[in-house]
């Protein structure tokens, strides 16, 4: 009776360790569900028949070809022009050559 006794007992002992391990217990949530959550929103999103706007497809924008030709020549020479002037402060900030901002 008390060799069956020792698997039974280690069983039970291996059963209470692994229920420790539950997933649901670390996840916290206040929900009745794992999966619960935006229903309205979710339900809103598969309704939707073409979420773009029409002219969203249309590949065809039309450019100036006189300003945009120096710009693309630059780029395949690697010469780019950094941007100036895009920040909201009158504060210009520079880097010297020590790697250091002054």
């Amino acid at each position: 009776m008390r060799t069956n006794l020792k698997p039974a007992a280690a069983a039970v002992a291996l059963s209470l360790s692994l229920a420790a391990c539950a997933d649901i217990y670390y996840d916290r949530r206040d929900t009745v569900h794992l999966t619960a959550g935006n229903a309205n929103a979710s339900n809103i999103a598969v309704q939707t028949i073409d979420p773009w706007p029409r002219y969203a497809a249309n590949r065809n924008i039309l450019v100036n070809g006189e300003k945009i030709q120096p710009a693309i020549q630059r780029y395949k020479e690697g010469k780019v022009t950094p941007p100036r002037g895009l920040g909201t402060s009158s504060i210009e900030l520079s880097t010297s050559p020590g790697g250091e901002n002054k």
